[in-house]
């Protein structure tokens, strides 16, 4: 099972350095895109910095290069005039389109096959890989282990 789980997660990995590479964008501006549009809703900078876990300047680098890409814009905050929100544009939507719409018709397609009791299992499933993933990760920052040094 492990192994299957990490193959999955390379694939996963394999598919986001391809669009990356796709877009010309690295893989930190990748996730930013994908922040900007997996939630619909502009994102203050401080959001995504605190989403990205990046310093204020390095997100506003994030930023700039999205906003030069085509791909996000800074807009006024209809509540706040003094607050800046970060946006995902038209090309961007066209970007989630034409590069990760075709991922989820083709899994759609491909779990076809299965009972609605099966795809309950693997949506739990995928549920908990998903907390067990996060647990790990915080695991992991939080840890004081350092590796030896050779």
């Amino acid at each position: 099972m492990a192994i299957g789980l990490r193959l999955l997660q390379q694939s996963f990995d394999a598919f986001d350095e391809a669009a990356a590479t796709a877009l010309k964008l690295n893989r930190t501006d990748l996730r930013a895109l994908d922040l900007l549009l997996s939630g619909g809703d502009p994102l203050s900078a401080g959001e995504l910095s605190a989403a990205l876990k990046l310093s204020p300047a390095a997100t506003t680098t994030v930023i700039d290069r999205l906003e030069r890409a085509g791909l996000a814009g800074r807009i006024q905050d209809p509540q706040n005039r003094r607050r800046i929100l970060v946006a995902a544009t038209d090309a961007a939507r066209k970007v989630e389109h034409d590069i990760y719409a075709p991922v989820g018709v083709a899994g759609t397609k491909s779990l076809t096959g299965y009972t609605i009791e099966q795809l309950a299992t693997i949506l739990d499933f995928l549920r908990v890989a998903r907390h067990v993933q996060e647990d790990q990760a915080t695991r992991i920052r939080t840890s004081r282990h350092q590796p030896d040094q050779p």
